[in-house]
């Protein structure tokens, strides 16, 4: 599981205030990421199985796989708690989507509440969401209010919180959400709902990887980070992998501050490696698909 911050930082609306990101940088630097040489038989395999030890899945199947967590929705979790006991991987820490996922537009009271009943029933990680029109108006007191507020009510759990980018507007957003949210306590920042019609792109998770690092330069805080929705194929999971390395380095190369959220690239993933094992590729119906 996941380290769970304990502490918080007080919000920094000067420094808030000076944030300008250069779009046309940040994509030329995504783009060079993503066409960097891939990876190629045993060094592809150990990075694939890398990647499957971060993942968030959200559905439940049979396959002795570590995976990050197993996510669910909050009506869900005790049952899923339940079936991990009993097939004897009660160490995989159950997460749960919170806060009136995926739009997040309730009543600040509604949201704790679910929050902390996620948690009675046996929650060990969750997924809030931010309040979206505060970002879009610049309210960001009352991000980082809300924020510390939800962070508060997750007690001993750790907290991932959904910026949901593709509706803030722009990368200078993007970098502001992250950093107020880190400074009201968030463990992980977390690209996308998957509800989206845009999610995790890799410019957006540039964006916020530098955002981890500033703030980490800043406050000696490590966050997590964790890419969202359109994440397919195992070539997408070490494109991420590979941002990580560079922009992070490799202590963030670890379930505890990176996860992928995808319940389809398991798939792939496994595909690939039943390749570099046997020299062939699988048919879908060679593998698990509950």
């Amino acid at each position: 599981m996941a380290d769970i911050r304990k502490e918080d930082c007080p919000l920094d609306l000067e420094y808030i205030s000076k944030v300008r990101i250069n779009y046309p940088s940040v994509v030329r630097s995504a783009n060079r990421i993503a066409s960097s040489r891939p990876l190629k038989q045993q060094w592809q395999a150990a990075w694939l199985l890398k990647a499957v030890t971060c993942l968030d899945l959200t559905t439940l199947s049979g396959n002795d796989i570590r995976v990050g967590a197993v996510c669910v929705y909050p009506a869900r979790i005790t049952e899923c708690v339940q079936f991990l006991q009993e097939i004897g991987r009660s160490n995989i820490p159950v997460a749960a989507v919170a806060t009136g996922f995926p739009s997040g537009q309730y009543h600040l009271t509604t949201r704790l509440e679910e929050i902390r009943l996620s948690v009675a029933d046996g929650a060990k990680e969750i997924d809030i969401v931010i309040n979206r029109p505060y970002v879009l108006c610049g309210n960001w007191q009352g991000v980082y209010d809300e924020v510390k507020a939800m962070k508060k009510a997750c007690g001993s759990a750790l907290m991932k919180t959904i910026l949901a980018t593709g509706e803030l507007g722009s990368l200078t957003n993007v970098y502001k959400a992250s950093l107020v949210c880190m400074m009201a306590g968030a463990d992980f920042i977390k690209t996308s709902t998957g509800k989206e019609d845009v999610n995790a792109i890799l410019p957006v998770g540039l964006v916020m990887v530098r955002a981890i690092r500033d703030f980490y330069n800043r406050s000696n805080i490590k966050v997590g980070f964790k890419p969202a929705g359109g994440i397919r194929t195992a070539k997408d999971a070490l494109i991420w992998l590979t941002l990580i390395k560079e922009e992070l380095g490799d202590e963030w190369l670890t379930p505890n501050l990176f996860r992928i959220g995808a319940s389809g690239v398991l798939g792939d993933i496994e595909r690939q490696l039943f390749h570099f094992v046997t020299g062939r590729y699988a048919a879908i119906n060679e593998f698990s698909t509950t």
